[in-house]
């Protein structure tokens, strides 16, 4: 690192943390002006929303913006550099391009590994306090969780139905448990109802009837009037779905439930995988913008900042809608999740190695 290195870095990272205060300042007052009359209203306290609240909120849009601050930042301070014709000079001097790319890759680098570890924990530690809030106080029937005429699979051969979920006691009406071997019903359990008794996974059975079959030979035990404790491969929580689950989940749990899903059966898990490879894909994403932002304001030009910050701000916002798009494309099973949530970085990068090439040297 030579003392041109550190000037860059230095300039790099002061304006990308100046350009996140200045947004973090606009968020939090438009978020607080649409939710004013909400906090009035609502019993929730000052500290839960000076101290819970917004700080969340606020990690919330970072995780959405983080690369769109990069980009922003970079445009900004390269195209000033390039009018003061500090760039020129540093060409001058011998410096080729691929040299003056180093402080940027260093600083992005940095700011990227910020935003793994953000998206990977951080972010949805944070969304998760932020929405348990939310429907504490504004919105208490945000689950989307159904609770009538469920259909679900506890392992590959085993389907359990429930005709009714009470989600304040934890409790089941009407609930029919179906085990099947090489294609064929082999058993079969019935019960009026069944209450969730704690982990791991117990539940009692009130009013039951089993039945096994083995060919033609049926076998039936009644057990009218009585209980039976057991266990069930089913905790609540599978009865409880938010819009925003999978944003709630650190990636250590969204591992963990997409494996359990999948060892249930249930094949549609693209939205978490989704979120899975876009936690990866990001902090990628703030390298190919760094490039871009590098490639479009080191070159000196009429109008300068202006013109610059533009096509810098046009681009971020077509990366934003193409990676909403690509997030679509990969909860629908329109493309493989793995090519729908890459594909921003892929057309990016290959924009940015474009740019890069016709770059002034």
């Amino acid at each position: 690192m030579k003392l041109l290195d550190w000037y860059i870095l230095k300039k790099f990272l002061s304006t990308f943390f100046f350009t996140v205060l200045i947004f973090t300042m606009i968020t939090v007052i438009i978020d607080f002006s649409e939710k004013v009359e909400k906090f009035i209203e609502s019993d929730i306290t000052k500290s839960e929303i000076i101290f819970g609240y917004f700080p969340n909120f606020v990690i919330f849009i970072y995780g959405l913006l983080f690369p769109l601050f990069t980009l922003i930042s970079v445009v900004f301070f390269t195209s000033r550099l390039a009018n003061n014709s500090e760039i020129l000079s540093i060409f001058n001097a011998g410096v080729s391009f691929r040299r003056l790319l180093r402080p940027y890759m260093i600083g992005a680098i940095f700011i990227a590994i910020i935003h793994a570890l953000g998206t990977h924990y951080f972010i949805p530690e944070g969304t998760k306090t932020r929405l348990k809030l939310e429907r504490k106080y504004f919105d208490p029937n945000r689950d989307q969780g159904k609770q009538r005429n469920i259909h679900m699979f506890l392992d590959p051969e085993t389907k359990a139905y429930v005709n009714f979920w009470r989600k304040r006691d934890s409790t089941i009406r009407g609930f029919r448990l179906e085990r099947f071997e090489n294609h064929e019903l082999v058993y079969l359990l019935k019960a009026s109802s069944a209450e969730w008794l704690g982990s791991p996974d117990k539940w009692r059975l009130v009013n039951y009837e089993i039945r096994t079959f083995d060919g033609l030979k049926e076998t039936i035990v009644s057990g009218q009037g009585e209980q039976m404790d057991t266990v069930l491969n089913m905790q609540p929580a599978d009865f409880i779905e938010y819009k925003e689950q999978h944003e709630m989940m650190t990636t250590v749990e969204l591992s963990s439930y997409i494996d359990k899903q999948r060892a249930r059966g249930v094949g549609n898990t693209a939205k978490y995988e989704a979120e899975l490879w876009r936690r990866t894909a990001e902090p990628i994403t703030v390298l190919i913008l760094t490039l871009i932002g590098v490639a479009i304001a080191a070159r000196k030009v009429r109008g300068g900042l202006g013109i610059h910050l533009a096509v810098g701000i046009l681009l971020g916002a077509l990366f934003l809608i193409l990676s909403r798009f690509s997030s679509v494309f990969a909860a629908g099973n329109a493309l493989p999740v793995v090519i729908s949530v890459w594909l921003p970085n892929i057309l990016f990068g290959a924009i940015a190695v474009l740019l890069i090439a016709k770059a002034q040297k």
